[in-house]
């Protein structure tokens, strides 16, 4: 990154962005997908370092970023040569541009990757392995849609056995 960046400056960013264009009466859905762009404009290059992401880490990004995510890949190109300037390195260009064509690919050629249909619901983990209601079903079912977006289950069953293993490893 360019030497005026500093830690933090893209959260900040987004808080004074958001700030300034609510100032300017922007509509509330105008000032959420600029906020979104400048919060997580250096996330596409921290998906990965010298290789390209895995299909984990572009499923978080595009549950992170939602609908902006591919408005983001391309601010990240841009935000990569206006930091650098002139003192472009061609081979970290390179790298970067690929990484950002990798990630549109997988997010056009493989809807399920960001998007994995549902294997099981809260009702099935109340139902099945008598959970309670609560925040715990939220986040075995992320964890589940997780697995299904980096290939690690593909079916119902496969999901069940790998809440199964969870609750096991946790009463341990």
């Amino acid at each position: 990154p360019g030497s005026d960046a500093f830690l933090g400056h893209a959260k900040e960013g987004a808080v004074i962005t958001a700030t300034i264009l609510e100032r300017l009466r922007f509509s509330a859905k105008e000032v959420k997908l600029v906020e979104t762009m400048v919060r997580y404009h250096l996330r596409p290059g921290q998906m990965s370092q010298n290789e390209l992401p895995s299909h984990r880490a572009i499923y978080r990004y595009f549950r992170d970023t939602g609908e902006t995510g591919i408005d983001i890949l391309f601010l990240s190109l841009a935000d990569h040569l206006a930091t650098r300037g002139p003192k472009l390195n061609m081979a970290q260009w390179q790298e970067h541009t690929q990484m950002v064509d990798y990630v549109l690919a997988q997010r056009f050629e493989q809807e399920a990757l960001v998007i994995p249909s549902k294997l099981v619901d809260g009702h099935d983990l109340i139902n099945i392995f008598g959970m309670s209601p609560g925040p715990k079903i939220g986040e075995f079912l992320e964890q589940v849609r997780e697995a299904q977006a980096s290939g690690e289950l593909a079916t119902r069953k496969e999901a069940l056995s790998y809440i199964h293993e969870r609750l096991l490893s946790k009463a341990a």
